[in-house]
C-alpha cells in the first residue's frame, strides 16, 4: 500500500499536495461565487480559522466572470469546482486557479477533456478526478449491484487511465461515500493500487454534530492507516466549523498540531470546581497561542498532577483552591477564585522562559 510518504507530489500553486508534504486542509466556499465580496470575506474567515486550500463552485457563467478578481483578491489559493462545461473549466485555469476539481466522465468526452488537460499541463494545473458512491456510472452499478469499494476503485482507474491517455498526470484522486466504512475500504484499495495522492473526506456526512464524528471516523482512520495527503470534512454548517473540524482530527492522529491541546477528565462526584467553564475558559483564552503544548485540566487531585504527568502544564481543582502543576510536579497553590488568571501568568512565563521554568513549590 502507498502510504502518504510515497504519493507522487503534485503542485497547487506553492503547495505541494503529496510525497509526504504536510496534510493540507480544505474547504469550500457556500456564497455565490459571483458575490464577489462575500466569498471574498467567507475566504478570509477560513484563513483566519486555518483553511489552507479553498474551493468555489463554478455552475454558471456569472461565477466564470469573477475569478479573475476572485483569483487576484483572494486570501487563499483556488481550487475551482467544475461540472459539465468544459469551456468554464478553461476559463477557470486562464483565470489562474491553483487546482481544478472535474470529473472527466461528464465533462463533455474525450475530445473536451483534451482541451481541458492540455491547457492545465501548460499551466501546470492540477486535476482532482472525483469519485462518489453515490454517482458512480450506470455500468458500474449493473456489473457490482451497487456502489462497493470494487466499483469505486473501477471509477477512478478507468478516468486515471482517460487523462494519462492523454498525457496528464498531475492528478489528485478522491473516493468519497456517505458510509464511513465504504469510504475507508475504497481508499484502502485504492492505495494498493496507486501512487496519486488521495483527498480524504466523507462526503454528505451531516450536521455540525453527527458530521464531525461520523468526518472523524473516516477521515482519522484513514489518516491513522498512513494515507491522506488534503482533508475536507463536509458538514452541514457554517464552512468555518470543517476547519475547526479539521485541525482536531490532524491533532488527534498526530498528523499536524495547530496550538495548544485542552486534555480534561469528565466530571465525577470527586470534582469540586466548575470543570466545565473552566475548560471553556482556558480554550478560549489560549485560542491565539501557535505552540503546540498539552495542557491538562483536571477536576481533582487524585487525577492531576499524577494522570497528566505527560502534559506541559496543567492545574488540578481543590475545595477552595488548585494546583498548577509543570511536568507532573506542583509549582503553584492558588485560591480557587485566581486558578485561571494565575495559571495563564505561569503559562505566558513558560512560553517565555522555556530554558529557565521555575522551580516546582516546596
Amino acid at each position: 500500500m502507498f502510504r502518504r510518504e510515497q504519493t507522487r507530489p503534485v503542485k497547487a500553486g506553492s503547495l505541494i499536495i503529496g510525497g509526504g508534504a504536510p496534510v493540507i486542509i480544505e474547504s469550500m466556499t457556500n456564497t455565490d461565487t459571483a458575490d464577489l465580496a462575500a466569498t471574498l470575506a467567507q475566504i478570509e474567515e477560513l484563513k483566519q480559522a486555518g483553511c489552507e486550500l479553498v474551493r468555489v463552485a463554478v455552475p454558471h457563467q456569472r461565477a466564470v466572470d469573477a475569478l479573475p478578481d476572485l483569483v487576484r483578491q483572494s486570501a487563499l489559493p483556488l481550487v475551482a469546482d467544475i461540472h459539465f462545461n468544459h469551456r468554464f473549466a478553461l476559463s477557470a485555469i486562464r483565470a489562474g486557479v491553483v487546482k481544478l476539481r472535474i470529473n472527466p466522465g461528464n465533462i463533455g468526452g474525450e475530445e473536451r477533456l483534451a482541451e481541458v488537460v492540455s491547457l492545465a499541463g501548460e499551466k501546470q494545473v492540477p486535476i482532482r478526478i472525483g469519485v462518489n458512491a453515490g454517482s458512480l456510472e450506470r455500468k458500474l452499478l449493473d456489473k457490482y449491484g451497487r456502489a462497493t469499494p470494487e466499483a469505486m476503485l473501477e471509477s477512478a482507474m478507468a478516468h486515471i487511465r482517460l487523462a494519462e491517455k492523454l498525457g496528464f498526470y498531475d492528478l489528485v484522486i478522491s473516493l468519497k461515500a456517505s458510509s464511513v466504512p465504504l469510504t475507508f475500504a475504497a481508499n484502502i484499495l485504492f492505495a494498493k493500487e496507486s501512487r496519486y495522492p488521495l483527498h480524504l473526506g466523507v462526503t454528505e456526512a451531516g450536521s455540525s454534530f453527527s458530521g464531525t464524528v461520523f468526518s472523524a471516523a473516516g477521515i482519522g482512520a484513514l489518516l491513522l492507516a498512513g494515507l491522506g495527503d488534503t482533508i475536507r470534512v463536509s458538514l452541514t454548517a457554517p464552512p468555518v466549523e470543517e476547519i475547526r473540524v479539521a485541525k482536531e482530527i490532524l491533532s488527534a492522529a498526530e498528523i499536524r498540531r495547530f496550538g495548544p491541546r485542552i486534555i480534561s477528565c469528565p466530571t465525577c462526584g470527586r470534582c469540586q470546581i466548575d470543570l466545565i467553564d473552566l475548560v471553556k475558559e482556558l480554550e478560549q483564552r489560549t485560542a491565539k497561542i501557535t505552540e503546540p503544548l498539552t495542557l491538562a485540566v483536571m477536576g481533582c487531585v487524585v487525577n492531576g498532577p499524577g494522570e497528566a504527568r505527560e502534559a506541559d502544564l496543567g492545574i488540578a481543582g481543590g475545595k477552595n483552591q488548585g494546583l498548577i502543576f509543570c511536568g507532573g510536579e506542583v509549582v503553584r497553590k492558588v485560591p480557587q477564585s485566581q486558578l485561571v488568571d494565575q495559571f495563564m501568568s505561569f503559562l505566558y512565563e513558560y512560553l517565555n522562559n522555556k530554558a529557565d521554568l521555575p522551580s516546582p513549590s516546596p
